[in-house]
């Protein structure tokens, strides 16, 4: 058969400008860095769960997620994370601790919830009051936002998606395990 003319021109013409699609919606992002810096004493303390990439740790069940992190005798970082579940009852809790595995910047931990298995725990943006955190490690493959209120405003979620977007983090994948503000 032979193509109506201009077939083979259209043809090209749409797959060139499929091919120069193509690599933007398929790079890679940059690689993953930190906040320059991280006061601890200031990071300490209670933290919500408003979104989470879904993992294997923590299933679609486990909803209003706290997060508290306190200092321990020996200067490691106490980590306690609590599950509840739509009524607010507490269905799982794990104990753990952390390192600070860069001196310089502190916002790049080792955490441990069974030695001796440890995971990067990377803090990507913090709001400079501290009301806000993104968090995850170098692969992208988890992600956290967390804030020190229970429940945020669509304001603020929709920006803290948009930074975690910024970041390279695909928002489709997000699960929002947090109540809604109101």
């Amino acid at each position: 058969m032979i193509a109506p003319p201009g077939t083979a021109l259209v043809r090209s013409a749409l797959l060139a400008a499929i091919l120069a699609l193509a690599p933007a919606a398929a790079q890679e992002p940059p690689p993953l860095q930190t906040v320059a810096a991280v006061d601890l004493q200031r990071y300490l303390g209670l933290w919500h769960e408003q979104a989470r990439y879904e993992n294997w740790f923590q299933g679609p069940e486990c909803l209003n997620v706290t997060a508290e992190y306190g200092l321990d005798e020996d200067g490691d970082i106490s980590v306690v994370n609590t599950c509840r579940d739509a009524a607010g009852q507490v269905t799982d809790r794990a104990e753990g601790y952390a390192y600070v595995a860069d001196t310089q910047t502190r916002a790049r931990l080792r955490v441990s919830f069974q030695w001796p298995f440890f995971g990067d725990y990377w803090i990507v943006a913090l709001a400079d009051d501290y009301s806000w955190a993104i968090v995850s490690e170098p692969e992208r493959e988890y992600l956290w936002i967390l804030t020190r209120e229970a429940a945020i405003g669509e304001a603020l979620r929709a920006d803290l998606v948009a930074r975690a977007a910024a970041l390279g983090f695909d928002p489709a994948k997000l699960y929002f395990s947090a109540r809604p503000a109101g």
